[in-house]
């Protein structure tokens, strides 16, 4: 049993704050980055800059609103500029990935080319930011898991409840985070047709989340919302899973 005596705030500077999971989300665009620079030779450093830079307000903005219209709608109807109060916290994977693929359309379109190129192009190199992102979850002592008996249980000092549960944050690093890289390198050692990775990295990264939301409580405010069973994320991966699913034939049919 692991009794994570992590503080959240990782430095304080006088009145600021700096805390574990702002740095990996810094670590996360930063390891993104370096991996598209390094080994996508189609795109230049400063190409390569730009679309980091539009991404990374994607992601908090369309994160941002994805929470607030998928999980917390409520909050939205009794104070709409709730929207914008990002410093509540409260970013949703799925929102933010909404955004970020706004931002690559414009940034295909800056840069001449589809927009289906440009995501084959940089969709391998996007899960070890996304691990490194579920690291800080598990630093902040948030997202919780289930219940479990297990020896590797983790009691969260977060946790009223004080009980003994999955470490699913870690769970989704690793099938987030390493897991769905190896597969996509692996996918994309030979020339792929347009559109082929980006419907891999779709059903890989929907598929995984699925599974590892078994072992995640779902939203206190939100609950269960189907079958006593599905949560939202998991209701929120099936569409990738099923676009995932046609990018992949699709593809191998006609090029998108």
């Amino acid at each position: 049993m692991l009794i994570p005596e992590i503080d959240p705030i990782a430095l304080q500077i006088g009145p600021i704050a700096i805390r574990w999971y702002g740095l990996t989300w810094l670590a996360a665009f930063s390891t993104i980055y370096f991996l598209i620079n390094r080994y996508q030779k189609d795109l230049n450093s400063e190409q390569v800059s730009d679309l980091m830079f539009y991404s990374l307000l994607g992601a908090i903005i369309g994160g941002r609103a994805g929470y607030i219209f998928f999980y917390s709608i409520d909050q939205f109807f009794a104070n709409p500029l709730s929207l914008f109060f990002i410093w509540e916290g409260g970013l949703s994977f799925h929102g933010g990935l909404l955004g970020v693929l706004v931002a690559c359309y414009f940034q295909s379109k800056t840069l001449n080319v589809t927009f289906f190129w440009l995501m084959d192009k940089v969709a391998t190199y996007v899960p070890p930011g996304l691990g490194l992102v579920r690291l800080g979850n598990f630093m902040n002592s948030e997202l919780l898991g289930r219940p479990t008996e297990m020896s590797w249980g983790v009691i969260f000092p977060s946790d009223p409840l004080g009980l003994t549960r999955h470490p699913s944050q870690l769970y989704q690093a690793f099938g987030e985070g390493i897991v769905l890289f190896i597969y996509l390198l692996w996918v994309s050692k030979k020339e792929q047709p347009v559109g082929y990775i980006s419907g891999q990295f779709l059903l890989g990264y929907g598929s995984i989340r699925f599974v590892t939301e078994i072992f995640r409580m779902p939203d206190q405010h939100i609950g269960f919302v189907a079958f006593e069973a599905i949560t939202r994320g998991q209701m929120l991966s099936v569409p990738m899973i099923v676009i995932g699913l046609f990018l992949i034939y699709h593809s191998q049919t006609r090029q998108v």
